[in-house]
């Protein structure tokens, strides 16, 4: 989830195309939070790791 945000933010970067910079930006909040969830042993959605 990490690597697709960063992939989106650098085609919207690229492009100047404003949603796909939006919606990485979200991904990779997102995938940050789960990252950290996940290593502190907390099961998050019924998976101990997203990676």
């Amino acid at each position: 989830m990490i690597i697709l945000g960063i992939i989106l933010l650098v085609i919207g970067f690229i492009a100047k195309i404003a949603i796909l910079w939006s919606i990485g930006i979200i991904l990779v909040v997102v995938g940050l939070i789960l990252m950290v969830l996940g290593s502190m042993g907390r099961a998050v959605g019924g998976r101990r790791h997203y990676y």
